[in-house]
Formats: structure tokens, sequence, C-alpha cells
């Protein structure tokens, strides 16, 4: 007897209550647990995806509830205006938020840490501290180049009056200081004005 000549037997079918639940992927249970507990991560580099991915969060959480937000941040910064607009986000949503420092806060990313007042900027004791003034690659025409340029040193004074103004040191020292890569430890940057104090735990947020 040939093969196809056994009789057919019946293909087994799953049923649903037979099947095993579909289990929910790490990523999406991490997402539930972090929103849940009102903390939100930047890390990396700061580009337009994290700016974009941060204020949904910011503003998700604003919408759920008044309670503050936690934001973890370590980056060595990136787009300005992307900085921006995490920054601008944080100040306008209605609940507080804390910032806490951890790995390193560069460029950018001091301008994110800004946002919020001095009591709220929390630092973890590894954390290292970066401000120095934008840099662009200008190209084309010399007009358009120019036009780079002035652009450039508009950017420069802004960042550096956002920086004197919330680490309450004066404008021509901050201007001096980010001339050149500028490095702070966890207590230079205390020392500084960036952050308020280190802490261990969490429950040190009050």
């Amino acid at each position: 007897m040939r093969y196809h000549d056994y009789p057919q037997l019946p293909l087994a079918i799953t049923t649903m209550s037979d099947a095993t639940p579909e289990l929910p992927s790490l990523d999406s249970f991490l997402e539930e647990k972090s929103f849940k507990s009102r903390y939100v991560l930047i890390t990396g580099e700061i580009t337009h995806r994290v700016a974009n991915d941060t204020t949904r969060r910011l503003l998700a959480l604003s919408a759920e509830s008044d309670a503050p937000i936690n934001v973890l941040i370590s980056t060595p910064g990136g787009h300005v205006e992307s900085g921006d607009m995490i920054h601008d986000v944080v100040q306008f949503i209605n609940c507080k938020v804390n910032m806490i420092g951890t790995g390193w806060v560069a460029s950018a990313g001091v301008h994110i840490y800004l946002s919020v007042p001095r009591e709220r900027r929390f630092v973890l004791k590894n954390t290292r501290f970066l401000i120095h003034q934008p840099t662009g690659g200008a190209g084309g025409q010399a007009s358009d180049i120019a036009i780079q340029a002035r652009e450039i040193v508009k950017m420069r004074e802004r960042i550096a009056a956002t920086i004197a103004q919330e680490t309450g040191n004066p404008l021509e020292k901050v201007l001096t200081d980010i001339d050149r890569d500028y490095w702070m430890t966890a207590d230079e940057a205390i020392a500084y004005g960036l952050a308020s104090r280190k802490i261990i735990h969490s429950s040190e947020l009050g």
C-alpha cells in the first residue's frame, strides 16, 4: 500500500480555550510599570524622536494625575531645539517634575535638567555634568554661513542666560565657563548651582 492510500487522519484543531494565552512583551510590561510609577527616562542623544516620546509621556502623565513626575536623565546632549521642546513642556504641564541626574548630563541635557526649580533638581552620586557652548557645521554660500554663525552666537547667549538664571552665577562667569568643555562632579554641580543635593534612594525625593 502506498503512502497516499492510507486513510487521512483528522487535523488537530486548537480551540481558544486550549491555546496558551499570549504573554505581554517585556517592553510593554516595563512601559506600564514606569507609567504607573510616574517615572520618565531620558537617555541617549537628544533627538526629535526622543523629544516627541518624552513630551507625549509628560502630557499623558499630567492628564492622568497632578502627582509629581520623576524624570531620570542621562544624556550626552544633542539637538538644541529638541532639548528646548522638552524643557518648555516640563514647564507647561500642571504637575511638578523632579529631575534626577544619573550617569552624565551634558550639553542640551543640562538645558532639560534646568527646566525645574533648583530644589527639585537631584543628582545620584556618580553623575557628571558638562556645560559648553553650542556647535554647528555651517556650509553653503558665504551669506548663509554668516547667518548660521549669528544664530549660533544667539543660541550661545540664550543658553548661558538660562544657566546663569537657574544657577545664580553671573552671566559673565557662565559665558567664560562654557567657552570650553566644563566638567563637574555631582558635588561640583551642587556647588555651581546646577543641582540641589545628592540622593541615593528614591525615598529621599520626598
